[in-house]
């Protein structure tokens, strides 16, 4: 604004510069209006001009508040100019209708009293439905009984003035305020039927007569200015000839039809079009519902059927409406099955953008590519094709619908939130530029003002700064979103699969064996020949298996190409698939659901983890199918199953297997639901669902195989003397396993009473030795490493202990970093009384109740230090070592741990096992600065990532990135970083720690 000041130099008054600073692009004329009729005494209002000056067009909105006052007597202008300056709501509601719409100003000037629907409405409903405007429409025509038809229009129109400011004030969002509009539409239809029956009483008398919503009023969200497209349907009343009925219902639909669209008088509502339906405009207007039966069960085109997708009924008879619905609803849902159903959505679109002038094409939000008909054609597609065997899906609203095919599956998630946020954005702008003149239209303005004041009024839709260059933003933020829906219409709108699913003639989707050469070196297989040698075992053949294959690889090599390695995601699939192939569901899976394929596809491409232990039990494919089937299992229904399964075993090793089977196929589940990223799109968030599913895993397996050996001993030897308790250690106890941490525990055991010491003992060592020896045996479950050299004295000491053995120990032997270890121990299995006592055994050791001595704090960080210079591994980077390499996790899990140690008996909060939950509670309670815990917090998350995703990558645990180029792309791949940046992934990696050791040596070792 300052160099809008400089250039209009000593010709702008001082007044005008406070209105140029506001945003004025006329002041001249502005300061005018402030000195005109109606406006005295407000043009030092300076609440008045902020208002003013944070609208679309502060220009634009003094002209129409100007109008409203002039227009006004002069009771009404003292009671608005009142209500302005005292009610900031109905200010910020007025000025924001009258800062985007001229219309709507043009109206207010024609009806200066309907200012005040801005306030009967806000407080009657903040959300009116139907009911409410249907009130509202009935007492606007009741006013004036000469003209009701002009009287429905004036009413109309003062119900959107209160839908559009609660719109530009954000009171509602799209979605709500494209529903209000879709019911003021219905209730609209409504009350033009009832002025129609009045005028036409004997046609009444003569039919029932439905009005089926269609298009966007059907689906409720329907835009400001749009045709309200419809369906009428009747039936005779009792005793009254069909013929007869059906011309008496055609009277009524045209005299509604001409009450809605007459442009007399106050002007058109809008157009009631009724070309969708049966032989559209040269069909009959009205037909019984039997009619329309026989009409879509013999002529009906696919488009048809598309379209009454959105069906709903909206005015008229709604037993009737609620009939007609019912009736085609089961034709809609299986229009899929038509011959070349796909093929002709696919190429209707087509038309569509075929059809729009070259000179519009690049400003068409509707209808052009990456338009609003682009998501809506992709989930309508999605919708029917699927729709058939998942009612979850069949909503008639856009965001509903698409939302619904996020969660069953059908769309990725990141996917629908892209196309969810494009949509909202690009129906906002179709929103906002359709209530300026209230005219229909999809082209974006060319004028600047126009852009300026569209950009102003959806600053909070847009991701750049508005004040510097709104129309530059507005235009970068059109253009993301247009290109986002592109992309994701041509992955989701043409996907193969889709007819597959559809079950249509398989024709081009088939892959020649030079079709297939020829793709795989544009997609970049390492081994063409390999990979071919793959397709040709999969697909040759006439048999049913060898069908379906050529019809999904074509889409499935594509996302297998998307991966680090696709070779082995191809290679994975081949061995899947030949162990499944003959299997019924499994065939059923891959042909119809889109979703479970791709995500198969995913899981086999993206390392070796997963797709290891689904090789081990291939039946376990048939989760990624469910839409529940990736959700991580609480420990409750874990133990239950766990402890079921060994309750059948015949011995104590079969009894372990079966729980390590358990174990094996939710390590698959918890895997392939982080490959695909169903813990979240927050990294840490994510890693604590993963770490907390590993552990609720790790402690059910415990528990079972605990059971198992005790039931074991018992059969051999009788009951069992005591009673035993598996303490969790390390990053077992603080709910942070990762892929390939061992689980770290204490075993206690407690006499039972009468019993012999010495014998307890004897029984617990041999319990659990069998326990750890089990869990741990070759086999073609992946072994769960049970690692006890925590406990007193280490290996050297005895594997259990008794209760009242460790008090013993630890009230004269105990060591700090003892301590520092018991900080994360926990019971997870066995005995839970016992496993509750030894907590209160350790607390006073972990919390200490005067603090840590200073020799305790001298020796803690001598082992640190020696543990730096000593245990990296030889040729180890110690800038990329995770674990103990400078800013890993040591360091991070260390300083924390020393802040519990030191402050835990103060500290209610830093009583927990989990590092990220200590370090918060540390920087709440002013021990840590928040920039300090923000640093720690991020190399920690970062490091703990990067260990699960070499073990998810490799299929073998690992502290250091791989040295492999693949593996070190697959983990990038994992961490969220595009083709070709492993490097940039190392490079935050040392930045991220380099700054965490900076921290690391100020609250660790008080260097500083």
């Amino acid at each position: 604004m300052a160099v809008e000041e400089q250039r209009a130099g000593s010709r702008v008054s001082r007044p005008e510069i406070r209105l140029v600073r506001r945003g004025f692009t006329d002041p001249a004329k502005a300061v005018r209006l402030l000195d005109g009729p109606g406006l005295e005494g407000l043009a030092d209002d300076p609440v008045l001009l902020d208002a003013l000056g944070a609208t679309a067009d502060p220009d634009l909105a003094l002209l129409g508040l100007a109008r409203l006052l002039e227009a006004a007597d002069e009771p009404e202008r003292h009671t608005l100019r009142d209500t302005l300056t005292t009610s900031k709501p109905l200010r910020d509601r007025l000025l924001g209708v009258l800062g985007v719409s001229t219309a709507l100003g043009d109206h207010l000037a024609r009806h200066p009293h309907d200012w005040h629907a801005l306030v009967t409405f806000e407080l009657r409903d903040m959300h009116p439905g139907p009911e409410d405007f249907r009130r509202a429409l009935a007492d606007g025509v009741k006013e004036d009984a000469l003209s009701p038809a002009n009287a429905l229009r004036v009413a109309y129109r003062r119900c959107l003035l209160a839908i559009a400011a609660r719109d530009l004030t954000g009171t509602t969002d799209l979605a709500q305020t494209a529903a209000e509009l879709a019911d003021l539409a219905g209730a609209t239809l409504q009350t033009a039927l009832d002025l129609a029956a009045e005028q036409d009483p004997e046609a009444a008398a003569a039919c029932r007569l439905a009005v089926i919503g269609m298009g966007k009023c059907g689906g409720r969200e329907l835009n400001y200015v749009s045709d309200v497209d419809v369906i009428f349907v009747t039936e005779p009343r009792e005793g009254v000839d069909e013929h007869e009925a059906v011309k008496a219902a055609t009277r009524l639909a045209a005299a509604l039809t001409r009450l809605c669209s007459d442009t007399t008088g106050e002007g058109t509502i809008w157009p009631v079009d009724a070309n969708l339906r049966p032989e559209g405009r040269n069909g009959p207007l009205v037909r019984t519902l039997a009619s329309h039966l026989a009409y879509y069960q013999r002529w009906a085109k696919t488009w048809e059927f598309q379209a009454l997708l959105k069906a709903r009924p909206v005015a008229g008879d709604a037993e009737l409406g609620a009939a007609y619905v019912e009736a085609l609803a089961p034709m809609v849902w299986q229009a899929a099955a038509r011959e070349n159903f796909v093929a002709d959505v696919q190429q209707m679109r087509r038309r569509v953008v075929d059809s729009i002038p070259a000179p519009e094409l690049d400003r068409q939000l509707k209808l052009g590519p990456g338009g609003l008909r682009d998501v809506e054609f992709s989930v309508q597609l999605l919708q029917l094709v699927h729709g058939r065997t998942d009612p979850a899906l069949r909503s008639g609203n856009t965001l509903e619908a698409l939302a619904a095919l996020s969660r069953g599956g059908y769309v990725g998630r990141a996917d629908a939130a892209s196309l969810d946020a494009a949509y909202r954005f690009l129906r906002s702008l179709e929103h906002r530029i359709q209530l300026h003149r209230l005219r229909r239209t999809h082209l974006m303005p060319t004028a600047e003002e126009d852009q300026r004041r569209l950009a102003r009024s959806l600053a909070a839709l847009i991701n750049d700064d508005t004040r510097s260059d709104p129309v530059a933003a507005l235009q970068r933020e059109w253009k993301r979103h247009a290109v986002e829906v592109r992309r994701l219409h041509e992955k989701l709108f043409y996907r193969p699969l889709l007819d597959a699913v559809a079950e249509l003639p398989h024709g081009a989707a088939g892959l020649t064996p030079d079709a297939a050469r020829a793709r795989l070196e544009a997609l970049g297989y390492a081994d063409p020949a390999a990979a071919l040698r793959h397709i040709s075992a999969l697909a040759s053949g006439v048999s049913r298996k060898a069908a379906i294959q050529r019809t999904l690889l074509p889409v499935l090599l594509g996302w297998f190409a998307e991966s680090a390695d696709p070779d082995a995601g191809l290679l994975n699939f081949r061995q899947v698939s030949d162990a499944l192939g003959r299997t019924p569901w499994y065939l059923r899976l891959l042909r119809d659901e889109s979703a479970a394929a791709e995500q198969l596809a995913r899981v086999l491409s993206a390392g070796r983890l997963a797709p290891d232990l689904l090789l081990r039990a291939p039946e376990a494919v048939a989760m990624l199918g469910d839409p529940q089937g990736l959700l991580p299992r609480g420990r409750a229904a874990l133990q239950s199953e766990v402890l079921a399964a060994v309750g059948r075993a015949g011995s104590t090793a079969a009894a372990v297997a079966a729980a390590r089977s358990v174990r094996r196929r939710e390590l698959f589940r918890t895997a392939a639901a982080d490959v695909l990223g169903r813990f979240g799109e927050d990294p840490a968030e994510a890693l604590d669902t993963a770490g907390e599913a590993l552990t609720a895993l790790n402690a059910a397996t415990l528990q079972g195989a605990l059971r198992a050996c005790t039931a074991g001993w018992e059969a051999e030897h009788g009951d069992l003397p005591t009673r035993i308790a598996v303490i969790a250690m390390g990053r077992f106890g603080g709910h942070e396993l990762g892929y390939g941490s061992d689980a770290d525990v204490l075993f206690v055991h407690e006499p039972l009473l009468g019993s012999l010491e010495q014998e307890a003992a004897r029984a617990a060592q041999a319990v659990c030795n069998e326990l750890r020896t089990l869990l741990a045996a070759p086999s073609t479950e992946p072994p769960l490493l049970v690692d006890a050299d925590l406990r007193p004295e280490g290996r050297s000491g005895p594997l259990v202990r008794t209760l009242a053995s460790y008090a013993a120990y630890y009230r004269r032997w105990s060591h700090a970093w003892e301590s520092q270890a018991l900080l994360r121990a926990e019971p997870v299995a066995g005995d839970e009384e016992l496993g509750a006592r030894f907590r209160q055994l350790i607390d006073p050791l972990r919390y200490p109740g005067a603090g840590v001595p200073e020799r305790d704090l001298v020796e803690i960080r001598r082992i640190k230090a020696r543990i730096e210079a000593e245990r990296l591994p030889r040729g180890a980077d110690p800038t990329t070592h995770t674990k103990i390499g400078r800013g890993g996790l040591a360091d991070v899990e260390w300083t924390v741990q020393l802040l519990q140690l030191r402050h835990g008996h103060e500290v209610p909060a830093l009583r927990t096992t989990r590092t990220r939950a200590a370090l918060a509670a540390a920087a709440d309670a002013g021990l840590v600065e928040p920039a300090d815990a923000e640093v720690l917090e991020a190399a920690w998350v970062l490091a703990s990532r990067v260990r699960s995703a070499v073990m998810l990558v490799r299929g073998r645990p690992g502290d250091s990135f791989p040295g492999d180029a693949r593996e070190l792309s697959g983990v990038a791949r994992y961490l969220g970083y595009g083709v070709g940046h492993s490097g940039e992934l190392v490079d935050d990696y040392r930045r991220t720690t380099r700054r965490a050791r900076a921290v690391v040596d100020r609250l660790f070792y008080g260097a500083g």
